[in-house]
């Protein structure tokens, strides 16, 4: 890479490869999910990962770019980690915090890669992709608090009782 472009680039080429593997890893996490609220908000997140992997496309295509052949290594260490720990829980509790947790360790990779993107794109002039790069973002930040407010609010609590 030579250029911020060339580097913007790489960034969305990676993001596409986020979506694509939690296209993948979503259902695994929502089958785990016990807890009736937690569940409907990780099939809502798989919905809006969908979402997000066309805006990608979207874009890709505005800007002459094949979105494929990025392979994000990161992610799929994400996803490992996280069917390793799955794996590991035996309580249907644990299990709900637990899938938060992993849950929330994806999220925040996502806010750090379309956060970078953002920046990318304005610097390079293409405001109007940053702006639905940062409908992405906004819906991402949305996700990670809707997690934060069932670990806070509940489900944590529920865990906590069993030891």
């Amino acid at each position: 890479m030579k250029t911020m472009k060339d580097l913007f680039e790489h960034q969305l080429k990676d993001l596409y490869s986020v979506e694509t593997q939690l296209v993948k890893a979503l259902p695994v996490m929502v089958k785990k999910g016990n807890d009736s609220e937690l569940k409907q908000t990780l099939k809502n997140h798989l919905k809006e990962t969908k979402q997000h992997k066309s805006r990608l496309e979207t874009i890709c295509r505005e800007l002459n770019i094949a979105p494929k052949g990025e392979t994000c290594k990161a992610m799929a260490k994400l996803i490992k980690k996280t069917n390793r720990i799955i794996a590991k829980i035996e309580d249907d509790e644990v299990m709900d915090v637990g899938l938060i947790a992993e849950a929330q360790q994806i999220e925040h990779y996502e806010i750090s890669g379309y956060g970078s993107a953002i920046r990318y794109a304005k610097e390079l002039g293409y405001r109007n992709i940053a702006k639905r790069l940062q409908e992405t973002l906004d819906e991402e930040y949305e996700s990670d608090n809707k997690l934060n407010k069932l670990a806070e609010g509940r489900l944590n609590k529920k865990a906590i009782y069993l030891a």
